[in-house]
C-alpha cells in the first residue's frame, strides 16, 4: 500500500501564517499609536478651548469695561493681555493642527497595516486552498495505485486458481 505523502509546500504555508500572525500584530500595534495620537488630539483641543473660553470671557469684560466708562490705562491693559491670549490661542492651534497630522499619519500607519494582513490572509489562504486540491490529487494518485494493486493481485490469484484447476483437473485424467 501507498504511503501518504507529506504536503510539499507545509514550510512555505508555516511561513506565511507566521507572516500573518505578524502583520496582524503589526495593526494592533498601530491601532493602539493610533488611538493615543487621538488621545492626544483631544487633549490639546481641550486646552486650546479652554484658552478660546478664557478670551472670550476677556472680550466680554473688555466690552462692559468700555461700556462703564472705565479708564483708558484699565483698557490699555486689557486690550494688552488679550493680545497675550491671542498668542498663546495661536500656539495652542498649531499644536492642534500639528496633532491632527500626528493622527493622520497614524490612521495611514494602520491602513497600510490592514492592506497587509488582507495581503497576508489572501497569501494564507491561496495555499489552504492549494493544500486541499494536493490532498484530493494524491488521493485520487493513491486510490488509482490500490486499484492497480488490487488488479494485480486478482489477476495473481486467477492466474493461480487457473493453474490449480488445470493441474487438478490434468491430475484427474492421468488416473
Amino acid at each position: 500500500m501507498a504511503q501518504r505523502q507529506h504536503y510539499p509546500l507545509e514550510q512555505l504555508a508555516v511561513i506565511k501564517q507566521k507572516k500573518l500572525e505578524e502583520a496582524e500584530r503589526n495593526l494592533h500595534e498601530k491601532k493602539k499609536a493610533l488611538e493615543k495620537e487621538e488621545e492626544k488630539l483631544a487633549a490639546v483641543e481641550k486646552e486650546r478651548d479652554k484658552v478660546k473660553d478664557h478670551r472670550t470671557a476677556k472680550l466680554t469684560q473688555l466690552r462692559q469695561k468700555l461700556d462703564e466708562g472705565t479708564s483708558t490705562d484699565k483698557i490699555q491693559q486689557m486690550k494688552q493681555y488679550l493680545k497675550v491670549v491671542d498668542e498663546q490661542l495661536k500656539t495652542k492651534e498649531m499644536k492642534v493642527k500639528e496633532q491632527q497630522k500626528a493622527v493622520e499619519n497614524a490612521q495611514k500607519q494602520v491602513d497600510a497595516a490592514r492592506q497587509e494582513v488582507i495581503k497576508k490572509n489572501q497569501e494564507v489562504e491561496k495555499l489552504r486552498l492549494h493544500r486541499i486540491e494536493w490532498e484530493k490529487e494524491m488521493k485520487a494518485i493513491q486510490e488509482h495505485q490500490e486499484g492497480i494493486e488490487s488488479d494485480e493481485i486478482g489477476s495473481v490469484l486467477h492466474s493461480r486458481k487457473s493453474i490449480k484447476s488445470k493441474s487438478s483437473h490434468h491430475h484427474k485424467k492421468k488416473k
